[in-house]
């Protein structure tokens, strides 16, 4: 007997009620098996893999890529061989109450109260859409980062024949296009040229995914948090030559040694001496919470938008381990793999705006955190040293921290703490 099932978007945590179908895995008539990834959907933090919680044949897709759906929303419905009242067994990574045809929690601690249902169409007109099932295993192949572009040009990726291997679309092949006069059908293009070309005067993106969650985060935390900004300007010439040093020895081989290494262990080493910057603020209680964890947050720039993705306990790794963790990180965040855990939970961040050439900045607190530090360029100037003037490797570092939190004394000396020890990064060994 056959048994049809239906899969409703699961709830995938941290307060997310909605989610970005991106695209399908699978299409009508299709076998799929359980806990076989069946769609990539794109929340306010990450792109997100979904398993199926059902073995059987695809019998509809429920909506087409680009459609925003709200959480309890029908996804998928599938063929199962068996008797009507068998019950099916879950995926791996979803509880079972999913197959029972409750909302799931993906991610998270438990379901989030769904808003009222509202979709957003894809770009096209509504009249060109096809059926939610019809084509969808024809939907074009595209990796996340190249589909936020897309979305920024306003190209629908359907127009595309993708030049990558396999036919898969590509940066070069969505600028493309979003620069050409017009469509096969002579219609002007609305997508931004790099000239403002495209016949008109301004573009309108939509606001959704990683920015809209970016702009209600700092937001929130700027309105909600006193923030208290200081800086201090170091000769971190001996932390640069230390960054060579290390990267010369047969303990780092394999992994790569950068001065934000070396920022970022100075930083976990001060919070053992000033443990309110690693603390955060109950609102409903009116109490201080002190983390006894470092769940370390670095802010990373990607084609997705600004994320903040963290390495938890980063407080118990040594120093190869911290530089495996952040290559880690950083490769997981510009591929837009960053899961909504890794973007949870975070207790302290570092934001590394010296890669833009960028020399200083008041940085905005990460929600729910005390302190953010801001590691600015370091660049060669002349600077005071053994009572002489020499060309040495300076640069800025920016505290921004919760002023009901931390008390001007203890930022300070905090911020002074992370400065000495990368003016003398013996301190590293001395202080571990």
């Amino acid at each position: 007997m056959t048994t049809v099932r239906e899969f409703l978007l699961p709830d995938l945590g941290e307060g997310l009620t909605e989610a970005e179908l991106v695209q399908w895995r699978v299409g009508v008539g299709d076998t799929v098996e359980l806990n076989q990834i069946i769609a990539e959907v794109e929340t306010e933090k990450a792109v997100v893999e979904l398993p199926s919680p059902f073995a059987g044949t695809v019998v509809e897709l429920k909506a087409v890529p680009g459609t925003t759906m709200v959480v309890g929303s029908p996804l998928i419905t599938i063929a199962m061989e068996g008797p009507a009242d068998a019950p099916a067994e879950a995926p791996a990574d979803l509880p079972a109450d999913s197959a029972e045809g409750k909302v799931a929690v993906l991610v998270g601690y438990g379901p989030s109260e769904a808003p009222p249902s509202r979709r957003r169409r894809s770009r096209r007109h509504a009249a060109d859409d096809p059926p939610p099932g019809a084509g969808a295993s024809r939907a074009p192949l595209a990796k996340p980062p190249v589909r936020f572009l897309a979305r920024q040009l306003d190209v629908d990726l359907a127009d595309l024949q993708g030049s990558g291997p396999g036919g898969v679309v590509t940066r070069e092949d969505v600028r493309a296009h979003a620069t050409a006069p017009a469509d096969a059908a002579g219609r002007p293009h609305r997508g931004r040229g790099a000239d403002g070309e495209g016949g008109m005067r301004e573009t309108r993106v939509p606001v959704r995914g990683v920015r809209k969650h970016t702009a209600d985060a700092v937001v929130r935390s700027a309105f909600t948090a006193p923030h208290v900004t200081e800086f201090v300007t170091v000769d971190v010439t001996p932390t640069m030559e230390m960054v060579q040093r290390l990267g010369e020895t047969a303990v780092f081989t394999g992994v790569r040694v950068t001065p934000l290494l070396l920022v970022a262990k100075a930083l976990l080493l001060a919070l053992g001496e000033h443990p309110s910057l690693n603390t955060s603020w109950d609102e409903a209680t009116q109490e201080i919470v002190l983390k006894h964890y470092v769940n370390l947050g670095i802010a990373a720039a990607t084609p997705r938008g600004l994320i903040v993705p963290n390495i938890k306990d980063a407080h118990l790794l040594s120093l190869r381990e911290l530089a495996e963790s952040l290559a880690a990180l950083t490769a997981t965040a510009r591929d837009g793999r960053s899961t909504p855990a890794e973007l949870s939970g975070g207790t302290i961040t570092i934001t590394n705006i010296g890669v833009f050439g960028v020399d200083s900045g008041t940085p905005i607190l990460n929600p729910g955190e005390a302190a953010i530090l801001c590691f600015g360029a370091v660049r060669r100037q002349p600077w005071e040293f053994r009572d002489e003037v020499a060309l040495r490797s300076v640069c800025t570092l920016s505290l921004s921290f919760d002023h009901r939190l931390v008390d001007g004394e203890e930022g300070s000396r905090f911020l002074a703490d992370i400065a000495r020890t990368l003016a003398d990064p013996t301190l590293l060994v001395a202080l571990s």
